[in-house]
């Protein structure tokens, strides 16, 4: 995969990225992914499993390794891949702080990560990323920024986040839930003599979730990177989801997919790439077999008939974010 820039923040990625939710932690809301898992949740074999997905994802082209705090152990399995391979040094890191890890390594814990967007968790766990990652973090985010929680008008926040800034790192959000558009929009007006703090990104948008895409666009005319999350609707828009309510769609999907000889996952994230104002997209994938499958988006070639069929194959953004947040931990 060709490398291409991250916004204007300098940084390189491939366009296609591996993200950790999926690999970091037993438990998780991805569909199948137990299965992907084999049910085996021993923090070591975890790591092993871990290291070869991303081993394979490296080999394949992968550049941009995306973390969180919240992640379980991904820091750490990161980590130690890294540093069990440092000839591989051409990689960008990203993670992000706002959501501790809660579920005490339990798929079924009442709670799996607890939000909070204070300056002390803030320092707390970009001093616990340093530790881990070390010189090998570039990019550093704010997890699932909202109107609620206020971040983005926090000064004692903000200025951290400019001094981080100052010393060389990249500086993001990511953000969640209906409102994305208008957390992108308050994002763009923090600025100082004309410069955006914020240098990338990271948004959900997929087939079934395109609200905030006017949004995203002008981020990216705006000079940030654009980095997309779930893309592929946490396993919604594969051939994993077998809700009758989708029985439908997933025939749709299932019938262009064989005709443009792909599968379905990869369609989908194909229809994501296609977007002149995305820079890298992350696959979710928890298995090298399903990473690859991801990774074969970049082949597929979208036609009129794809563009047409699929113009109104999106759903409102309320029921998509309602029907999310009842996909069971496994």
């Amino acid at each position: 995969m060709e490398l291409r820039e991250l916004g204007q923040s300098g940084l390189k990625v491939s366009p296609i990225g591996l993200g950790l939710a999926a690999l970091g932690r037993p438990g998780y809301i991805n569909l199948g992914h137990a299965d992907d898992l084999e049910h085996e949740y021993d923090a070591s074999a975890m790591q092993d499993h871990a290291a070869e997905v991303l081993q394979t994802a490296y080999e394949a082209g992968v550049r941009y390794f995306d973390a969180a705090r919240s992640y379980g152990k991904a820091e750490q399995f990161l980590s130690h891949w890294i540093a069990d391979h440092p000839e591989q040094n051409d990689i960008t890191v990203g993670s992000k702080w706002g959501y501790e890890y809660t579920a005490d390594w339990k798929i079924d814990a009442e709670i799996h990560e607890q939000k909070q967007h204070s300056l002390e968790r803030l320092n707390q766990q970009w001093g616990e990323s340093q530790e881990l990652l070390s010189h090998h973090l570039n990019l550093y985010q704010i997890h699932s920024a909202t109107l609620e929680s206020g971040v983005l008008q926090n000064e004692e926040v903000l200025n951290r986040l400019r001094e981080l800034k100052e010393f060389g790192f990249a500086i993001g959000l990511s953000v969640s839930g209906p409102e994305q558009s208008q957390v992108i929009e308050q994002a763009l007006t923090i600025q100082e003599d004309g410069r955006l703090l914020f240098d990338t990104v990271q948004a959900t948008w997929n087939l079934l979730e395109r609200s905030a895409g006017p949004a995203l666009e002008e981020a990216f005319k705006q000079g940030m990177g654009v980095i997309i999350k779930e893309s592929l609707a946490n396993g919604r828009l594969t051939n994993r989801n077998r809700s009758t309510d989708f029985a439908a769609q997933l025939d749709l999907l299932q019938t262009h997919a064989q005709r443009l000889e792909t599968t379905v996952d990869a369609l989908s994230i194909a229809y994501v790439l296609h977007q002149p104002w995305v820079d890298v997209v992350l696959s979710g994938a928890a298995t090298s077999e399903h990473l690859l499958s991801n990774l074969a988006a970049t082949k597929v070639r979208l036609d009129e008939e794809f563009e047409t069929t699929f113009r109104a194959f999106h759903e409102d953004a309320e029921r998509y974010w309602k029907t999310r947040s009842q996909l069971n931990w496994n």
